[in-house]
């Protein structure tokens, strides 16, 4: 009766259908950080500061027993204890990687006989830190067009988590299942590979891999939930929950839906938007301003993060 109105309804349809359901985030929001045990402050300093480029908050853990290092909206928290060893790597934007290795280079007397070095390799800086914390730095102007960090300048681009054959399409559905995140499963350097979105440029990557896998020393991640009650009583169902708190609570156990088979153990610490420190600003500096040096105006990082 109306062509041309069910003409145009047609085509925004498809529009919505073809291009719209790419701007689908997902239930989970924000990696906001990485917990990592260090018994060393001072080298970790030396590390993730003056060799990374990153920034120590300035408001937050300004002691002597804990630091907290800014990358973008995202962090990694330090506590003072026994060295924790992330059981695989993480894929950081730092900027220009000629910058990087100047950086490196000059730590380098500093960090002399620890576990620290780096690589390279097209596109990217493997950094390995002095307790083995393995950090891909990856090149800004080498980046996949399809990349969910391709347009972010400075921040935590994933986390990569080796698992065990033949556990990353369980792994993939336990977080639909659980958190209703966009997930899929594809190759990673010939692996299985399970590939959790998170927020608009973010992810988490389960790698299947035939080697040994070391114990799991207690690190975490903390991730933000927009849906917060429906993921917790599911993992109640599942037995998994723990560590109530206001805004927040915690699992760490991985479970196949199907079987409730345990899949993997990494402790995730799950907030609700409603957290105090949801979308805090975090400052993040220019690591290339210097005293003798000095421009105006260019002591904070520029750009997308």
């Amino acid at each position: 009766m109306f062509p041309v109105i069910d003409s145009f309804n047609n085509r925004k349809a498809d529009l919505m259908e073809h291009s719209y359901a790419h701007d689908d985030t997902g239930n989970l929001i924000l990696l906001e950080h990485i917990n990592l045990t260090i018994p060393d402050q001072v080298l970790a300093t030396a590390f993730y500061v003056s060799g990374l480029g990153l920034t120590r908050d300035p408001f937050l853990m300004t002691g002597v027993n804990n630091m907290w290092i800014n990358i973008g909206r995202s962090q990694i928290h330090l506590p003072q204890g026994k060295a924790q060893c992330l059981r695989g790597s993480v894929g950081l934007v730092v900027g220009e990687l000629d910058a990087l290795l100047a950086r490196l280079q000059a730590v380098k007397p500093l960090l002399a006989g620890t576990g620290f070095g780096w690589t390279e390799r097209a596109g990217c800086i493997d950094v390995t830190c002095p307790w083995g914390n393995r950090y891909e730095c990856l090149d800004p102007h080498s980046r996949p067009a399809d990349a969910p960090w391709s347009q972010i300048d400075l921040g935590m681009a994933y986390v990569k988590l080796d698992v065990p054959v033949g556990s990353a399409q369980a792994i993939a559905r336990f977080y639909a299942d659980v958190f209703h995140a966009n997930v899929a499963t594809r190759e990673q350097g010939g692996s299985p590979c399970a590939v959790i979105d998170v927020g608009t440029h973010q992810q988490l990557l389960y790698v299947e891999t035939s080697g040994p896998i070391p114990p799991y020393d207690g690190h975490h991640i903390a991730v933000y939930a927009a849906r917060f009650a429906e993921p917790y009583a599911r993992l109640v169902e599942y037995g998994t929950a723990y560590g109530e708190e206001p805004h927040q609570y915690r699992f760490a156990e991985i479970v196949d839906p199907s079987s409730k088979a345990r899949c993997f153990e990494l402790e995730h610490e799950v907030r609700s938007l409603h957290h105090p420190l949801y979308a805090r600003p975090l400052v993040n500096r220019n690591p290339e301003q210097t005293n003798r040096d000095y421009r105006k105006g260019a002591d904070a990082r520029s750009g997308v993060f």
